[in-house]
């Protein structure tokens, strides 16, 4: 099932499936997706957080940070797409556009299995930082 909805960020496709996302982004199988979740709890479960960083995780909005078993994760708070992902543990998350293409809302809705929020538009992406132990580089 692909979702299509407003991310605190910008218009997203959420899923379980990453194939299906990255088929239908006509993207390199092989390619991660950044996870988003709105529980803290959920990110224990996917990943160490440096002790260094929790502090700068738990604070931090519109921020994916690679973590050291390069897992890229977001979470997701005080914005109203929360709600939406508390119903998951987690979904893969990705931009609502064709892979090197700008965003598209009639494609972006032909091609989702259910729209989620009926206001979409594009925003600026997160910030990503990757990790490490007490080291943190920013990627985009």
């Amino acid at each position: 099932m692909i979702y299509l909805a407003q991310t605190d960020t910008t218009a997203g496709f959420l899923s379980k499936n990453l194939e299906k996302l990255n088929a239908l982004k006509n993207r390199d199988q092989k390619q991660f997706c950044i996870i988003t979740t709105a529980k803290f709890d959920e990110l224990k479960k996917l990943a160490r957080v440096p002790k260094y960083f929790k502090n700068l995780i738990r604070k931090s909005k519109k921020t994916t940070f690679i973590y050291p078993n390069l897992k890229a994760i977001r979470i997701i708070k005080d914005h109203p797409h929360e709600e939406f992902l508390k119903e998951w543990d987690w979904l893969f998350s990705t931009s609502a556009n064709k892979h090197g293409e700008k965003f598209n809302e009639i494609w972006a809705r032909s091609v989702a299995d259910k729209i989620i929020d009926q206001k979409l538009f594009e925003d600026n992406a997160s910030k990503i930082f990757k990790l490490s132990k007490k080291r943190k580089r920013k990627i985009r």
